[in-house]
């Protein structure tokens, strides 16, 4: 949790070109250009504790490492992801070894919207006493993600998503910086194969860098065609909201359908270890509990409703063996998509017969005029007929209509 450091052998491409300074951050003009309030503190070294809302691959934890290279705090880091309460324990006891020394700790948490109310209650009263500067990094809306009382104690910063000139001039950097880039390579691309990578990389520096990367290990004349080979091979094409994360969801949905465990622990492990939202994937198994098992097994809606409480609570990573415990149970319960095609059915008539009349006899009647138009007149009470009364409940248009069989 030391202050980041650079090994050009084994950090990848992304990490090693970061921009040191802040006149070489693109893009993000409106919160750290020329007489901006966080560019101020920056200089002047008073950071207030901070959110960093944006987009992935914006330039969030290249900030936060801007600065670290400035400030004269003791910068510590972690992954919300991977560090917990364990963690921030830590932290807090280093914290409190720099205050008797005078000396301020800045915490960066990456992915700060992984942590759970527990957690992040834990880290709210060293943030409030000031025992540490908090530098929190989040893709999602901090208003639903980071508890209340925290976010209250910080100023929010919204970074925006890249546009293609930017990226194109981040691919162009590291393809001439010798030291730390591909400058050594002699590669060869063209400016249209530069735009084509620009275009695909979605505004997202990290992603480009990685697979202008692994570009350059097939080969050092860059096509188009290798570029877009990169992309299919690169782990890290997965966007969550584009077109790979629609197949991937798609795909599990598929294989537990099918009945395949293994096929659906696969496509489970794709989303969480590329940081897809748990709560999202929990969503998903609600949804197929009733669509693809319903009334087959009705417990596993149950199963489904709980792995969503239980995600809801303990956050990543500690969750995933629960996602993976409900997508195995709903894998190999046996399937009926009834409940599916019988609503189905149902809506399309509501939709084509348009409002049909409620029959009288099953109308409410609480006031005396509308008994007298008839409403709730002959109505037979089911219990008192041993619920094997004789009784239409459906409009006479759609009478004796059979949805589910």
């Amino acid at each position: 949790m030391d202050k980041p450091a650079k090994n050009t052998k084994i950090t990848p491409l992304a990490d090693r070109i970061r921009p040191e300074r802040l006149e070489d951050l693109l893009g993000q003009d409106e919160i750290v250009g020329e007489g901006k309030m966080l560019r101020q503190a920056i200089k002047a070294d008073r950071l207030p504790s901070i959110i960093l809302w944006g987009p992935p691959g914006s330039g969030k934890t290249t900030l936060a490492f801007i600065i670290a290279r400035q400030t004269k705090s003791d910068f510590l880091q972690f992954s919300a992801v991977t560090s917990g309460i364990r963690a921030l324990k830590d932290v807090i006891k280093k914290a409190r070894e720099n205050e008797i020394e005078d000396k301020k700790t800045i915490l960066f948490i990456d992915e700060i919207h992984r942590w759970n109310k527990a957690q992040q209650d834990a880290l709210l009263p060293h943030v409030e006493q000031g025992t540490i500067t908090l530098i929190g990094a989040t893709t999602e809306n901090p208003s639903f993600e980071v508890r209340s009382a925290l976010l209250s104690r910080c100023r929010v910063f919204v970074l925006k998503q890249l546009g293609k000139a930017q990226i194109t001039d981040i691919i162009l950097r590291a393809l001439k910086n010798k030291d730390k880039g591909l400058g050594r390579l002699n590669i060869k691309i063209k400016d249209e194969v530069i735009k084509i990578l620009a275009q695909m990389s979605n505004g997202d520096a990290r992603t480009a860098l990685n697979v202008l990367e692994y570009a350059s290990t097939i080969s050092n004349e860059i096509t188009a065609d290798i570029i877009k080979e990169a992309f299919q091979k690169s782990y890290l094409m997965y966007d969550k909201d584009g077109e790979e994360h629609y197949n991937i969801i798609s795909a599990l949905h598929k294989s537990m359908r099918g009945s395949d465990a293994n096929a659906a622990l696969y496509w489970l492990a794709r989303m969480l270890e590329a940081g897809e939202d748990p709560l999202y994937v929990a969503r998903r198994l609600v949804r197929f509990a009733s669509e693809d098992i319903g009334l087959a097994n009705s417990r596993a809606l149950e199963q489904a409703v709980a792995a969503y409480q239980a995600c809801h609570f303990m956050g990543m990573p500690e969750c995933n063996v629960i996602l993976a415990q409900a997508v195995v149970y709903m894998s190999k319960c046996k399937k009926s998509n009834d409940l599916y095609t019988a609503y189905g059915q149902a809506a399309r008539d509501a939709r084509d017969y348009g409002n049909l009349a409620v029959p009288l006899h099953i109308r409410n009647a609480p006031t005396g005029l509308m008994k007298d138009l008839g409403y709730g007149k002959d109505y037979k009470y089911s219990p008192d007929h041993d619920y094997k009364e004789k009784q239409e409940y459906l409009p006479e248009e759609l009478k004796n209509r059979k949805y589910f069989k």
